[in-house]
């Protein structure tokens, strides 16, 4: 319930110069999801596994129409 609604009290609101802007009260932003570095380079790996079947790709393609 913590990021969807706040009650300030008076007190609280004057420590903000009276500032009713939402973020000073609530913090809506979502937690970041922290990949640990193997899983980093795995996905990294798959990448380029994709990127370089797609060039090999492009070039027979570009072949077959004449391109070198």
């Amino acid at each position: 319930m913590e990021r969807f609604a706040h009650a300030a009290d008076l007190e609280e609101i004057a420590g903000n110069d009276y500032n009713l802007n939402i973020s000073r009260y609530v913090d809506t932003t979502e937690p970041v999801e922290v990949m640990s570095v193997e899983d980093a380079l795995a996905q990294l790996s798959e990448a380029e596994r994709h990127r370089d079947e797609a060039v090999a790709r492009m070039d027979e393609l570009l072949a077959g129409m004449g391109y070198t």
